[in-house]
């Protein structure tokens, strides 16, 4: 039994047979395989070549390669496909190693292209990028064909790879894909979007995932976790069978509180909003009961379709997202763009510490051409309903005055061409930085809203990389430096009688529903899936309660032991969660 670590980032379980997917682009992992398969790896080594001998010779007699010495490369490379004992080479490894055919190509191919490339002789030097190209090839051959298989399913897998494109997983059936893990990604990348709106249990950022796979072994994603555990044993596999049952008892449960309010025992009532990506999934907060949308992430109007949207496309898209809540909150956050979210055409050099570099509100305030086509859309989308601004990212007081002043410029612009839209709209910020957290006190006087944003508030006051599995243990929301921090800007949001919200990851956990509640939260803004949890937290506790809980909290000086006493709590209020 192997167990490993990665991010959560759509809930559920999984138990099932892998799929995996190789990719050509990155170094093939070495991956075993039974003695039974031997012959048929073997099959597929013979195939590719074949395959690739065909192909190259029908490139060769293109009518559009007339050039003699492009000519006389590809029969170099033909020369070496029909090389029995170079292939002999190949199909022995795979047959001695008890490895995937992918893997005994990439490894032999390249180490011939090594050894080529460290003789003196040029022309025979040179001759190592023909062999990286036939790897291609043969690559070309065996990937694309084990990725065929996905597209015609007929058993139900979890899906392994080292990374999936978001047209890939949407492409996945259902019916058939029940999980899915990668080694690469995060929780906001474009697959883990597309995994939650399909509602497969999913976990990413998972450390050498595929080469610890057989297509024999037995696999289970728990979603929830961000665990993968390859061949359980029999006790660890009855354990997540049954846990799979009781998390869908659980679910049908929760989903029944749709249309309850989130109101404590004693009668206070907390407003859920749900966090998206994408107009369609205003649909789903609404599904699970979510009474508005405390945080659009706009920026994936740029991600996703890899083209600069225009103008109408961000009012369309707000538009859409407007309609689903009449008279109920719609906070777009302005483009939280740069770091590791460029979009194709952004003209960025390249950064050594993009965390602290060139993004989001900085970004915006470098680009007022793309910034004022957004805010536009969003004054025009404010006449629908309740819609507010959210600025991402701000660290200090010009920040926040300088885009100010634009928004105030686009509404002179939408003046000048009597384009309606609201002239009170509601401008917020989102507390992110431990400067924007030490400052709150100021910024209330600036601003309509704060909304806590934790996950980069952690990141940057504890100085953790939150996807670096080497200090990912440090990265925590129970850290008594973090708790004080917001503590702070609760405090100061409150004496500057403006809203307040708290978005990030720390408003989906459960365990940290009374702390929150306790320390003056009134309203949570959180990934879909989780508001009928939350709202059941809610609905079993009283003020008192959650009160004296973040009192306690507030005595305490390590971030196990805070993290430990909310666990502990939440667990006898919603044991089956646990």
């Amino acid at each position: 039994m192997e167990i490993k670590k990665g991010i959560a980032v759509s809930p559920g379980i999984a138990i099932s047979k892998p799929l995996v997917i190789d990719s050509r682009d990155y170094r093939i992992p070495r991956r075993p395989i039974l003695p039974a398969q031997r012959d048929a790896e073997v099959k597929r080594v013979r195939e590719a070549f074949a395959a690739g001998i065909v192909e190259l010779t029908e490139l060769e007699t293109s009518s559009d390669i007339r050039e003699r010495n492009i000519k006389d490369i590809f029969a170099v490379h033909l020369s070496f496909l029909r090389d029995r004992s170079f292939r002999k080479k190949i199909t022995d490894f795979v047959s001695s190693e008890l490895t995937t055919a992918e893997y005994a190509v990439s490894t032999i191919l390249r180490e011939s292209a090594v050894q080529l490339a460290s003789v003196d002789d040029p022309y025979i030097s040179q001759r190592a990028a023909d062999i990286y190209d036939i790897e291609r090839r043969l690559l070309t051959q065996l990937v694309g064909k084990a990725a065929q298989e996905v597209d015609q399913l007929d058993r139900e897998v979890v899906i392994i790879a080292h990374d999936l494109s978001p047209t890939q997983t949407a492409g996945f059936d259902r019916n058939f894909v029940k999980g899915m893990a990668t080694e690469a990604g995060g929780r906001t990348s474009h697959t883990a979007i597309v995994a939650r709106c399909l509602a497969i249990p999913a976990v990413v950022a998972l450390d050498d995932m595929t080469s610890s796979i057989t297509t024999e072994s037995t696999v289970v994603i728990d979603g929830n976790r961000g665990i993968v555990i390859v061949d359980p044993d029999e006790e660890t596999l009855a354990q997540y069978e049954q846990y799979a049952i009781d998390f869908g008892k659980l679910e049908t449960k929760l989903d029944a509180l749709r249309d309850k309010p989130a109101v404590t025992r004693d009668g206070v009532e907390i407003r859920l909003f749900g966090n998206i990506e994408f107009p369609s999934e205003a649909v789903h907060v609404k599904d699970k009961g979510g009474c508005g949308i405390g945080l659009y992430r706009s920026e994936f109007l740029y991600l996703y379709s890899g083209t600069e949207p225009t103008e109408q496309d961000h009012y369309e898209a707000y538009s859409e997202t407007v309609k689903h809540f009449a008279g109920e909150p719609v906070v777009i956050r302005t483009m939280d763009l740069g770091g590791d979210k460029l979009p194709q055409n952004a003209n960025v050099g390249v950064e050594a510490n993009p965390v602290l570099g060139l993004r989001s509100i900085r970004y915006c305030l470098q680009n007022l051409t793309l910034f004022k086509t957004q805010i536009r859309a969003i004054l025009r989308a404010s006449i629908l309903g309740d819609v507010r601004i959210m600025l991402p990212m701000i660290t200090n007081l010009q920040e926040l005055r300088q885009a100010k002043m634009i928004i105030r410029d686009v509404m002179e612009d939408l003046d000048e061409y009597a384009v309606e839209y609201n002239p009170s709209i509601p401008v917020g910020i989102m507390i992110e930085t431990p400067s924007a957290a030490l400052m709150a006190s100021l910024f209330a006087n600036d601003c309509d809203f704060f909304s806590v944003g934790t996950n980069d508030l952690i990141q940057y006051t504890l100085a953790v990389d939150r996807g670096n599995e080497r200090v990912s243990s440090l990265y925590s929301a129970a850290d008594p430096a973090v708790l004080r921090l917001i503590r702070g800007v609760i405090h100061d949001a409150h004496k500057g009688k403006i809203g307040l919200s708290v978005c990030g990851e720390v408003a989906s956990e459960p365990e940290f529903t009374m702390l929150l509640l306790g320390m003056g939260v009134r309203t949570l803004s959180l990934a879909p899936p989780m508001i009928p949890e939350v709202k059941q937290m809610i609905r079993s506790v009283n003020i008192d309660e959650c009160n004296a809980l973040a009192r306690k909290v507030a005595t305490m000086d390590s971030q196990r032991q805070i993290k430990n006493y909310l666990r502990d709590k939440a667990i006898k209020i919603l044991p089956e969660a646990y």
